[in-house]
């Protein structure tokens, strides 16, 4: 019997979960055995689990479960350096010339378990199955105005927190813009999830949004434009040819722009589009300022649909689902696809 076995996340400021209490009763009537581990964190109260009629572990036990069970969780395990043996379903960040993802893959060749990456479960045609795209930009587009706003008061972003839902993020942030004139925001990769969502926040907000995706960018640079506007959101992920979108210069060039939301947020990868920062931000100090004539923030959480954890988890694991119904098949389809793509890479 295939067994999936829900860990707690143990990254701080992570609340999602891949799987709701209504997804494990489907996977328990196709015939998986479901365990989920308690957690203090979890967005998702553990009753709907147990009702469920799943098997309740003590949190972050999963080192000690059974050799055949599929270890799914979201973020980072704990860095520790022991080999995984087991099956593990997540977000690797590995493929990607990142040097943690470098130590991940050796830790899975140590222990000779597998690396099923969330970010390469895909269709036959190439297409993500599942994603959190569309809370993250708007969580990220969230935060990007938070970093303005904090701007215009002459002050660095405070510590940003979870919120019970969209509407409470959107009175807090209607509040905080409240005798501004609103910041003009370029969003590229606009007709994804990503920047959807991102899109979405700037206009419940009164934020002119200018919407760029492929054919505004074929031309592969440089895209001055960026500069023009005081907020720019990257809605685009990383990957080879990429076209720089913020070079090193645009530190110390006249310029509009004052925030960056780098919501892709893949800062040392090699095909990173924007040259002004190396490393991602936090909860607790989300902008990083690269400039200070004039002021250049950047921010870039790589957790942002954990501050809307109920909603995001709720879309993603309805996503998610249809896939995790064929676990009890790894040798096809997005198993047998993401299992190819992890052997090419460790």
């Amino acid at each position: 019997m295939t067994h999936l076995w829900v860990r707690a996340e143990q990254r701080e400021n992570e609340d999602r979960v891949g799987l709701t209490p209504e997804g494990a009763a489907e996977l328990k009537k196709a015939g998986l055995r479901v365990t989920v581990e308690k957690s203090s964190v979890r967005a998702i109260p553990l009753q709907g689990y147990i009702d469920a009629g799943c098997e309740i572990a003590p949190e972050n036990s999963w080192p000690t479960a059974p050799s055949d069970a599929i270890i799914f969780g979201l973020k980072e395990l704990p860095d520790d350096g022991t080999p995984l043996s087991h099956k593990h379903i997540m977000f690797g960040h590995a493929y990607k010339g990142q040097p943690s993802g470098r130590i991940l893959l050796d830790r899975f060749i140590a222990g000779g378990g597998t690396l099923y990456d969330l970010e390469y479960l895909v269709d036959m045609d190439g297409r993500r199955v599942a994603a959190f795209g569309y809370w993250a930009g708007f969580a990220g587009a969230a935060v990007s105005l938070k970093c303005w706003t904090a701007q215009q008061r002459g002050e660095a972003c405070a510590a940003v927190h979870s919120y019970a839902g969209k509407d409470a993020l959107l009175a807090e942030l209607g509040s905080e813009l409240r005798g501004f004139t609103p910041p003009v925001a370029l969003v590229i990769g606009a007709l994804g999830r990503v920047g959807t969502g991102a899109a979405d926040l700037c206009e419940a907000l009164g934020v002119y949004v200018t919407k760029w995706d492929m054919a505004e960018t074929a031309s592969g640079g440089p895209f001055p434009e960026v500069l023009d506007h005081e907020i720019f959101l990257n809605c685009i992920l990383a990957r080879p040819g990429t076209p720089i979108f913020v070079p090193e210069s645009a530190k110390t060039a006249p310029r509009k722009l004052s925030v960056i939301g780098d919501i892709a947020c893949d800062p040392d990868s090699d095909f990173s589009p924007i040259k002004v920062y190396d490393r991602t931000t936090s909860w607790e100090e989300p902008a990083l300022r690269v400039a200070t004539n004039p002021v250049l923030d950047v921010t870039a959480i790589d957790n942002l649909p954990s501050m809307l954890p109920v909603e995001s988890s709720m879309d993603y694991a309805s996503q998610l689902l249809p896939s995790l119904l064929t676990l009890t098949d790894l040798s096809t389809g997005v198993w047998a696809r993401a299992e190819t793509t992890f052997n090419t890479h460790k």
